[in-house]
């Protein structure tokens, strides 16, 4: 996602002619979506964005648990 937002504010510097962007070459300016492209490619090959879904799935599940537990009055007393 950062790659995409320093892309876009490069793109709008680019084409609105603002600073010293307006001198860079065109592939300066779109190499950021490139990045990011590479980054999706890399995060699906190495499973990390499929850990990261589970890692976030695996969080709301044990809070429901918690607040199921809580509710019913099973909240754990602390060891002394």
């Amino acid at each position: 996602m950062f790659f995409l937002g320093v892309g876009v504010v490069l793109l709008l510097l680019k084409y609105l002619e603002l600073g010293p962007v307006a001198a860079w070459n065109w592939y300066l300016v779109l190499a950021p979506f490139g990045l990011a492209a590479l980054w999706w490619v890399w995060a699906d090959h190495t499973g990390y964005t499929k850990r990261r879904a589970m890692e976030k799935m695996q969080k709301r599940k044990q809070e429901r648990i918690d607040k199921q537990k809580e509710a019913l009055g099973f909240v754990a007393r602390k060891r002394r």
